[in-house]
């Protein structure tokens, strides 16, 4: 409503129509800026996830998890089994229901390690589910709605990559939850925020990276690279909460260290509000964030003058101490000094470091109160006790280090404090998301393997062909892994007549399922054939660019030679020249050369006497009497 609204204000050129606009733009801005609000203090608080011991530390920002709606994969998934694998969708029901239930469990997952198994174990699985019931050409009829986690605008798509994106986005907001849940007054709980933080980090920016036009705005590359950007931070700002844990010496290398690490984490959070401040981000940040970035990036420069200011202050260049070393390391903190100043004199001339230590105090209490200033201006952030409590101490300290020194100088001092370089030890960067450490099985498993049964394939519904014993033979080969596919048949042998193609795939052997047994495994079950006949169920591929496995394997009862071998030696007077079979020349050149070497071309002993003698010309469904065996 208010986009049209927009495009009349710009077309018309009445004046009394766009009053009316103007006011009633006014009205829809106005509310949308009060359900904005709302929704930031359900979702995205910065007081919620936060560590339930009492602590003294600025708060962290968690991300609130993306709201859905019930998904119902029943009927599409049970019709697109019976559709498209042609097989009794009822068998599949267990399966679908335990599909039904990891995502329901996912709405809600604990904030731990155990939560975040959970959603990868469902992202693993969405991946089983994309290939077998999502085809590129066409939707199932399964649609997902996923809520924006910042402004409630819910986002419907039959498209799986939705689903997917928005329980990656929940892993990366788990984990932020996690982070923030840790206990900051610990070596152990910091190590852990630290490595939540990076984690989470790591999964916002493969989000990023993988899924680049999802149609959420809290998934676009670049709320997204925002939402990295902060998470960085503040694991930067737990690093130097770890440094200062055991309490920080009021020795001057030590505080130079601490005023670079400090000064690193207030150029990151100024980093972190100026990306906030940009569009198209700007309009949708919670206004509470961007806030806590600026106020965490003003305390912290602070810090850092302070810092300063106290070596300055603090400690006066003795008779023993190192000029050198003292020169050089305060050098580090500078990227200019004021005009008229020297580092080395600055060490030596108590007046200088008197003066050059106040400016920086004066410097620190400025951003102090601008820290201040901003958390008063936001109703949330001035609400948050234990916030104000911190800001409000650092600021007092800073005014006491300020009035304990002599002040009949002050208003002859100019010097205005330089800004304070930063520079870190630690290093903060991304940890991508390790799937590989969850083992998940596919839930429909039973359909067979996942290269061959997926949704991007067409197959014919499953055909029985009876194979008859015929001499000890069958007239074809196998050959591929799972499932076996039927190589050189014959096309005069029986089973041939009763339907059975080059190509086929073979699916169960007497009522037994072998989509996934091996070529071995296949003819261990065919061996079985005698006087009795045996019913195999076998599938086509509708793809004509299907490609055949490499594998391959002969059977022929009682004998070592390949079939092509025997069709080589067939007498061409009993066989009409209209049937007889094609040479394959590569494969007969194969099999008369490497006889000895062909391991993939399995032989299956007979058990029936007959001849010793091999007949100079052969049928294809001659018996042999000769030792074999199986290699």
């Amino acid at each position: 409503m208010r986009a049209g609204a927009e495009n009349l204000l710009r077309a018309t050129t009445n004046n009394k129509v766009r009053e009316q606009v103007l006011l009633e733009l006014s009205f829809v801005n106005s509310d949308l800026q009060i359900l904005k609000e709302e929704l930031e203090g359900l979702n995205i608080s910065v007081e919620v996830y936060q560590n339930a011991e009492e602590t003294f530390s600025i708060p962290l920002v968690p991300l609130g998890l993306k709201e859905t709606k019930d998904v119902d994969f029943t009927l599409p998934l049970k019709d697109f089994i019976l559709e498209h694998y042609s097989q009794d969708s009822s068998e599949y029901e267990d399966e679908i229901a335990d599909l039904m239930d990891l995502r329901q469990a996912c709405r809600t997952p604990s904030r731990d390690e155990a939560g975040i198994e959970m959603l990868i174990s469902y992202f693993l699985q969405l991946g089983y589910v994309e290939n077998r019931f999502f085809p590129p050409t066409r939707h199932i009829g399964v649609l997902f709605t996923w809520y924006d986690s910042f402004t409630g605008v819910p986002v419907c798509q039959q498209n799986l990559l939705l689903e997917k994106a928005s329980v990656l986005f929940n892993i990366g907001a788990l984990y932020t939850q996690i982070g923030t849940r840790c206990n900051r007054q610990t070596q152990a709980g910091l190590e852990n925020a630290v490595d939540a933080f990076q984690k989470a980090a790591g999964v916002l920016s493969y989000l990023k990276e993988t899924f680049t036009h999802t149609p959420s705005y809290d998934m676009s590359p670049a709320m997204l690279n925002v939402l990295v950007k902060m998470m960085l931070a503040q694991a930067r700002e737990c690093v130097f909460e770890q440094i200062g844990l055991s309490g920080i010496r009021n020795e001057f290398f030590t505080l130079v260290k601490m005023t670079q690490e400090v000064a690193k984490v207030g150029e990151v959070y100024m980093l972190v509000n100026t990306a906030m401040n940009q569009e198209p981000v700007k309009e949708n940040i919670p206004y509470s964030w961007s806030k806590l970035a600026q106020i965490k990036s003003d305390h912290y420069k602070a810090l850092a003058h302070y810092f300063t200011a106290t070596i300055l202050c603090d400690h006066e260049l003795q008779p023993g101490d190192d000029e050198d070393q003292q020169e050089k390391a305060l050098s580090q903190l500078y990227d200019y000094v004021p005009e008229g100043l020297m580092v080395l004199a600055v060490l030596k001339d108590k007046v200088q470091r008197k003066q050059l230590g106040k400016a920086h105090l004066r410097k620190a209490i400025v951003y102090h109160e601008e820290a201040l200033r901003v958390c008063g201006l936001c109703k949330k952030l001035r609400n948050i006790e234990v916030l104000q409590e911190v800001l409000t101490a650092a600021h007092k300290r800073s005014l006491l280090k300020y009035a304990q020194q002599e002040t009949e100088d002050d208003f002859l001092s100019l010097i205005q404090a330089p800004d304070i370089l930063s520079k870190t030890e630690h290093k903060i960067e991304t940890i991508a998301p390790q799937f590989s450490k969850v083992k998940v099985k596919d839930f429909f498993h039973k359909l067979g393997p996942l290269t061959v049964f997926s949704a991007k394939q067409r197959w014919t519904a499953p055909r029985t062909i009876c194979l008859h014993h015929e001499a000890g033979e069958l007239g074809f080969s196998l050959k591929g892994g799972s499932p076996v596919q039927v190589y050189c048949l014959d096309p005069v042998c029986s089973a041939a007549s009763a339907g059975l193609k080059e190509g086929d795939y073979i699916v169960s052997v007497d009522g037994t399922d072998c989509k996934w047994l091996g070529v071995s495994e296949v003819l261990e079950k065919l061996k079985s054939v005698g006087k009795q006949p045996m019913e195999i169920e076998v599938i086509s591929c509708q793809d004509t660019t299907a490609s055949l496995h490499s594998k391959s394997a002969t059977y022929s009862m009682g004998m070592q030679k390949t079939y092509s071998l025997i069709c080589l030696a067939m007498d061409e007077d009993k066989i009409d020249q209209t049937k007889k079979a094609p040479l394959k020349l590569p494969f007969l050149s194969w099999g008369t050369k490497n006889r000895q070497k062909a391991a993939s071309t399995l032989c299956l002993p007979s058990a029936v006497a007959g001849s010793s003698q091999v007949k100079k010309k052969l049928s294809p469904f001659t018996l042999f009497n000769t030792e074999s065996s199986l290699y």
